[in-house]
């Protein structure tokens, strides 16, 4: 998986379910960017860890999504776009997130949704990291490689 098809194809698919104001530069930018952070857009499982997808959800995290009142509406109309069952439980898209890339995607946008402030622009890569860090919350953060990562989700976007 690249970060040129991520915007091509998994991007587009996931936006075509969520409202149109979720769509933008900024957001495409910041989800390349932490999905090469956290899984090199290529690990739908953590190596020795429970996350899943590409974005790299805990269950925890998908609870989040699954609870906070910015998300939850948008990840009931998802699920029923995707043809998954509307729960509160959130091991439904736990577990479909490893194989479904575009409810992955869905749901790292609805979480970063989350976040109170707007989403930084192409020349704040230490803005983007503090809202990867707020919203995604690693337990084993790697600044050294974000601000690549980050100018790669811009040139992509």
């Amino acid at each position: 998986m690249t970060p040129d098809y991520l915007r091509a194809h998994v991007l587009p698919a996931a936006y075509a379910v969520l409202p149109k104001a979720m769509q933008s530069p900024a957001a495409t930018a910041m989800l390349i960017a932490i999905a090469l952070q956290e899984s090199k857009c290529c690990h739908r499982r953590q190596l020795g860890g429970p996350a899943r997808g590409l974005w790299q959800f805990e269950l925890g995290g998908l609870r989040g999504v699954l609870s906070h009142k910015a998300s939850k509406p948008h990840l009931a109309n998802a699920l029923e776009a995707l043809s998954y069952p509307v729960t509160d439980d959130a091991t439904v898209p736990y577990v479909a997130i490893e194989h479904n890339d575009v409810l992955a995607a869905v749901c790292a946008r609805l979480l970063l949704w989350t976040l109170p402030a707007p989403l930084p622009g192409p020349q704040e890569p230490s803005v983007g990291w503090g809202a990867y860090l707020s919203a995604w919350r690693p337990g084993k953060p790697h600044r050294e490689t974000w601000d690549a990562h980050y100018a790669e989700g811009w040139k992509v976007a």
